[in-house]
C-alpha cells in the first residue's frame, strides 16, 4: 500500500499494524506456560479445505502447563491430530475421544535461548517493516515538496512528525520484545 497524500494517521495506523501483528506473532511462541494463542497458527485439513483450529474446536488451558482441544466433530479428531503434530510445537498430543490433551513440557534452558532468538527476529523484522513506512513517508513528503504542494516549513515539521512517531513505535517494540523475553526467561 503507498501513501498518496500526506496523513501522520494513516501513517501511524500502517505502523501499529506491525506492532500489532508483532505482538501476534509472539503470543505464539510456547513458553512453557499453557495458551490457547499456542495454537493459532494451526490449520487443519475438514471438510475439503483448510480452517484454523479454532474454527472445529475449542481450545481451553485448564492448567498452567495443559491445553486441551475439544474436537466439534468426532470425524475431525484424526485431522486435528495430524494437525497438531505436523505443527511442529514441541508437543505430543494425547488423544482421548473427542478431547486432544497437549502437555507442555519446561523449556530446557536451550530451547528457551532459541525462543529469544525467534523473538528478537520477529521484532526486528517488524521494526524494518516501520522503517519502510517511514521511508514511504519521507518519500512522499519530499515529492510533495518538489512539486511544490507542501513548502519546505511544512516538509520539515511533517517529517520530523513522522520521525517522532517511528521513533515512539520502535520503542514500544524494543518494550513488548524485552516482556516477551523476560516471559521466556521466567519459565
Amino acid at each position: 500500500m503507498s501513501l498518496t497524500a500526506y496523513d501522520i494517521n494513516e501513517i501511524e495506523k500502517r505502523m501499529r499494524a506491525s506492532h500489532e501483528a508483532l505482538k501476534r506473532e509472539l503470543s505464539g511462541l510456547r513458553t512453557g506456560r499453557a495458551s490457547a494463542h499456542l495454537l493459532d497458527t494451526v490449520h487443519v485439513n475438514v471438510y475439503g479445505s483448510k480452517m484454523p483450529i479454532n474454527q472445529v474446536a475449542t481450545v481451553s488451558v485448564p492448567e498452567p502447563r495443559m491445553i486441551t482441544v475439544q474436537v466439534w466433530d468426532r470425524s475431525n479428531v484424526q485431522s486435528v491430530d495430524k494437525a497438531l503434530r505436523e505443527a511442529n510445537l514441541g508437543v505430543n498430543p494425547i488423544v482421548d475421544g473427542a478431547i486432544i490433551r497437549l502437555p507442555l513440557p519446561a523449556p530446557t534452558a536451550e530451547r528457551r535461548q532459541e525462543l529469544v532468538k525467534q523473538a528478537h527476529k520477529f521484532a526486528e523484522a517488524h521494526r524494518i517493516t516501520v522503517r519502510n513506512v517511514r521511508r514511504d513517508a519521507m518519500d512522499l513528503l519530499k515529492k510533495l515538496e518538489k512539486d511544490g504542494k507542501m513548502s519546505q516549513d511544512e516538509h520539515h515539521k511533517a517529517s520530523a512528525k513522522v520521525q517522532e512517531l517511528t521513533d515512539k513505535l520502535i520503542k514500544e517494540i524494543d518494550q513488548t520484545l524485552a516482556a516477551k523475553e523476560t516471559e521466556i526467561q521466567k519459565v
